[in-house]
């Protein structure tokens, strides 16, 4: 069985700092997609990025302490791709992809576009480029998993209070429909919502108020996969005992041997 997590950690360090990883370690995983490292290679110190048995990709953004994405993972992949091509969010730090045999995980970072009108257009400038791009990796013939923090919620079923957030970024109709048309057109699966149709599953909670308490969330992360991956979904959870983000992980396994995806390292 493959087990994939994907996590916004809203700055790994702090994360780490919270347990994340003694969490991480003690649940199997063979690879994990974190976005919003919120740092750069050099403060990437031992204690925060290496642990045993995996390694690790990253790709940092130019600015410090903002987005940025990691891959690390127990199979030795064929190949590590940071960026996608488009220079405006390649320096943002939002895109790292380990190639293994015949599948391809991608962590990936969406933009935000609720500080205003000007992240808002760069969100839906990034959603076009990376629909071309998702198109581009669907046609190699390899299966793909592209893990990450969407920032959106895609159906009423997906936050608690859809009412109040029809006009608010990360609720928006043309935003939506981008998530629609990536299942109905495009031929992507929302991994996690073939496996679990139930209400009031989250990832995120705003840090106001008692919104993790009360479970007044968002899902907004995702894994988006080819037909012949998502076909081989078997179970998911979404893990909230502990805080260690304002987002919680998400865990998807996967009826593949990691032995026929690749070396171990």
């Amino acid at each position: 069985m493959l087990r994939v997590v994907t996590f916004n950690a809203n700055g790994i360090r702090s994360a780490a700092d919270k347990g994340f990883w003694q969490w991480f370690e003690s649940i199997g995983a063979d690879v994990l997609c974190v976005q919003e490292l919120k740092a750069q290679e050099a403060d990437l110190k031992p204690q925060v990025r290496d642990r045993a048995g995996y390694d690790s990709w990253v790709h940092c953004a130019q600015k410090r302490g903002y987005s940025g994405c990691g891959v690390w993972s127990k199979i030795a992949p064929e190949a590590v791709q940071t960026g996608f091509g488009v220079p405006e969010f390649d320096d943002e730090g939002r895109y790292v992809r380990v190639d293994f045999k015949g599948l391809s995980i991608v962590s990936v970072y969406f933009p935000s576009g609720t500080s205003g009108d000007e992240r808002q257009e760069a969100k839906y400038r990034f959603l076009d480029a990376i629909r071309a791009h998702m198109r581009e990796l669907a046609a190699s013939g390899r299966e793909v998993l592209l893990c990450g923090d969407v920032n959106i919620a895609h159906k009423e079923i997906d936050l608690k209070n859809w009412k109040g957030n029809l006009t608010h970024s990360g609720f928006l109709p043309e935003e939506r429909q981008w998530v629609t048309d990536q299942l109905e057109k495009e031929g992507w699966h929302d991994v996690f919502r073939e496996l679990d149709p139930r209400p009031d599953q989250y990832t995120w909670w705003s840090q106001r108020g008692q919104a993790r308490a009360k479970n007044v969330g968002w899902r907004i992360d995702y894994m988006f996969g080819t037909a012949g991956i998502a076909a081989k979904a078997r179970s998911t959870f979404i893990y909230k005992d502990e805080k260690f983000s304002d987002h919680a992980p998400l865990v998807i396994d996967f009826d593949v041997d990691p032995v026929d995806l690749g070396g171990s390292l």
